[in-house]
């Protein structure tokens, strides 16, 4: 009878991340509407690694903003997306600037996983978020804002996608 209530319990808690839940045991993302037009399947080991790297980043929801910080108690825009990908062991550039240069561009829609570069007033003058899925992003925004996950906004410089083919 424990086992029952603790099951309830852990599935009702889960219930409002279960599209992303489904995906990690499945091996990648649950299939999610995206944003744009449509493009190639991405390849199951991509979506794997994008899976990862997009768990990483929501479990940091809450943690400080802090200029220069890449984890693991407190990070930057580009510190977060920069140690999500490296969770799922894939290695980007550490800057927001250098993740839109040196990174492939997204041809199509954008998927969980990518990234989203901004322009910014900040010490950078970039700024980026990870598509996590259903019109959302995690992004670490600025001092006084506590990582979080937002609704996409519109007006990115570009959208690269981190580990795509590899």
């Amino acid at each position: 009878m424990a086992v029952l209530v603790v099951v309830t319990v852990l599935a009702a808690l889960a219930a409002p991340h279960a599209y992303m839940l489904r995906g990690l045991v499945a091996g990648g993302l649950a299939e999610v509407p995206a944003i744009g037009r449509p493009g190639r399947a991405p390849a199951t080991g991509d979506r794997a690694r994008a899976a990862r790297a997009v768990a990483f980043a929501l479990a940091q929801r809450g943690k400080p903003y802090r200029w220069g910080a890449q984890g693991p108690h407190a990070f930057d825009c580009s510190g977060l997306t920069w140690a999500a990908w490296r969770a799922a062991g894939v290695t980007i550039p550490r800057t927001a600037a250098g993740q839109l240069a040196g990174l492939p561009r997204v041809r199509g829609q954008v998927r969980p996983g990518d990234l989203l570069i901004y322009r910014t007033d900040g010490p950078s003058r970039r700024h980026v978020a990870m598509v996590v899925g259903r019109g959302r992003m995690v992004e670490a925004l600025g001092r006084g804002i506590p990582v979080r996950s937002t609704s996409i906004r519109g007006g990115w410089l570009g959208a690269v996608r981190p580990g795509a083919g590899r």
